[in-house]
């Protein structure tokens, strides 16, 4: 079944709510209100859809605020607008349904775009808590010693509970050459540090590979081994996988159909992979099965549906290892688990993260947004692996201790080579 490409996403999501008019947006009634806020105009004001609704309440409210509090210089009207509406999308209870003002629905778009200004991690929630899902390669957040799994408790002083990933991206990025102050508890620590890490541009390429000459009985005798790692689902991902893919061939020996023979297998990188777009991993997996379920999506919307394999993939059958990690959600972990549960692959590494909801991004006028939870998705066995992640075939524990020191990779080498 075909996807809607731009629209649907799974945020796992990234590093880096929006007008709604008052109450419902149905039609542009004006009418005024009371106290001083009474030379506001109020437009868009009309009965909502739903009969049983009293928004009575909301006006006393907006009219005892503006008459009463006393700070008046600090009443901001559009402000309210935004604070109303994020309170009542954060109602629903889901970390991953989110309104955006316009600041941060642009901050949204120029995650999956791959160039930002900011420190280089990607967020996501758990227990109502901001974690780090991954420090991007190169980055201020992985020199400054940002690690998978870590909680940031506080940003500049200010505790981060409760808030969503887009208010703690809103709050952590920044002009490059500007700093923040992270309040960090590293995992299985008992206690916090802070680190203060200094902003820079952050351009991200979702794809980088290198073939790998290992054992060598002499210069030009190695067994060869292709890595590729996947950093992202973003915009570009198809055009940078492509071009990834086109070196990879053009580079070993021989033509593509007979790479697969030229080489030992391929490592297949998807750690700290947060996700992205849900089409992209049904056309990252493409690559690597030839043919059957993907994945599954069941919606109230929709429907069930189920996404297949839609191309000729050019690495259905050169040997693979799969690396992931708790730094792997949503889209990279669809693209795994699908080619574990289709013994296609091994998986190697850690414990996935956790994330099975799908997330649609709707545009808002004024440059607004909000996303909204839309479906939950599947593996192609329909196991749904929200909270509890995907286990590896084979666990494999780096030592942070010795970050220079990849063991995952050398295990999935070894296993490939023997």
């Amino acid at each position: 079944m075909k996807l809607n490409v731009l629209r649907n996403i799974i945020l796992g999501i990234s590093i880096l709510v929006i007008t709604f008019g008052i109450g419902y947006r149905v039609g542009q009634k004006s009418t005024s209100v009371s106290s001083s806020l009474s030379a506001v105009e109020i437009v868009g004001q009309t009965k909502g859809k739903n009969p049983t609704v009293d928004f009575s309440l909301f006006w006393d409210v907006w009219d005892r605020v503006g008459k009463y509090y006393i700070d008046k210089e600090k009443i901001d009207p559009q402000k309210m607008v935004y604070g109303a509406i994020s309170g009542m999308v954060s109602s629903l209870g889901d970390p991953y349904t989110v309104f955006l003002p316009p600041t941060q629905n642009k901050e949204a778009k120029d995650d999956l775009g791959g160039k930002f200004e900011g420190i280089g991690a990607q967020l996501g929630v758990k227990e109502k808590k901001i974690v780090v899902i991954a420090p991007l390669k190169g980055t201020p957040a992985e020199t400054a010693g940002i690690k998978s799994g870590d909680w940031i408790v506080k940003v500049d002083g200010k505790e981060t509970l409760n808030w969503t990933v887009f208010e703690a991206v809103s709050k952590i990025r920044g002009p490059k050459g500007s700093s923040v102050e992270l309040t960090i508890v590293h995992k299985d620590a008992s206690s916090s540090s802070d680190i203060k890490v200094t902003r820079d541009t952050i351009n991200v390429a979702s794809v980088e590979w290198e073939l790998k000459n290992l054992s060598c009985s002499s210069e030009n005798n190695c067994k060869k081994v292709v890595y590729l790692k996947l950093s992202r689902f973003g915009d570009q991902t198809s055009e940078e996988w492509n071009k990834g893919i086109s070196e990879i061939l053009q580079a070993l020996p021989g033509t593509a159909s007979q790479t697969n023979d030229e080489i030992k297998g391929l490592v297949f990188d998807l750690r700290n992979n947060p996700g992205g777009y849900l089409a992209g991993s049904v056309f990252i997996a493409s690559e690597f099965l030839k043919d059957g379920i993907v994945v599954k999506q069941e919606s109230i919307r929709s429907g069930n549906q189920q996404y297949s394999v839609d191309r000729k993939g050019r690495l259905t059958s050169i040997p693979m290892v799969v690396l992931i990690n708790k730094g792997t959600a949503s889209a990279g972990e669809i693209v795994a688990g699908s080619l574990q549960e289709r013994a296609r692959a091994k998986l190697f590494g850690e414990t996935t993260f956790g994330k099975g909801s799908v997330q649609e991004a709707q545009e808002l006028e004024g440059g607004a947004g909000i996303h909204i939870t839309t479906a939950k998705w599947l593996l192609p066995s329909g196991k749904w692996i929200n909270g509890t992640g995907i286990e590896p075939d084979i666990a494999v524990t780096n030592d942070e201790s010795k970050p220079e020191e990849d063991t995952q990779l050398l295990k999935a080498l070894e296993y490939l080579i023997k």
